[in-house]
């Protein structure tokens, strides 16, 4: 009767620490996916803000045009706000001295109250994104 019973608390001591273990690798595994699932959403968000800003500032650029509101030799910034932490500014491709002057740069970039802009050509196509 010794051996059936060994084997038996060998069996409930070994399927313990088996699933014991188990519960560690499992809540490790879901703590990296939600780890991984943030880190996602995190860049989908930063991808979906940066398009959005593109589409704003094109369509911004374009209803100047429109209304004669760009001169043709400047590089105005359209927009210290076109959504939050972007702006967005015209310049020349290439660039010219006119485009460095800060006058007709965004002023939120340049004192950092906005992180990010769109850069558009005269044309209202795109020329850097930061």
């Amino acid at each position: 009767m010794t051996k059936p019973f060994t084997k038996t608390a060998i069996l409930l001591v070994f399927s313990f620490f088996l699933i014991g273990g188990c519960t560690d690798v499992i809540d490790s595994v879901t703590g990296s996916v939600d780890y991984l699932t943030g880190k996602v959403e995190v860049a989908q968000k930063k991808n979906a803000d940066r398009a959005l800003a593109i589409i704003k500032c094109k369509n911004l650029c374009q209803t100047k045009i429109a209304t004669n509101s760009i001169i043709e030799d400047e590089s105005p910034c359209l927009s210290n706000e076109i959504m939050p932490d972007w702006v967005c500014d015209i310049a020349h491709n290439p660039r010219t001295e006119v485009d460095d002057d800060p006058k007709n740069q965004c002023s939120a970039f340049r004192d950092g109250t906005a992180h990010h802009f769109v850069e558009l050509d005269g044309n209202c196509s795109t020329i850097e994104v930061y």
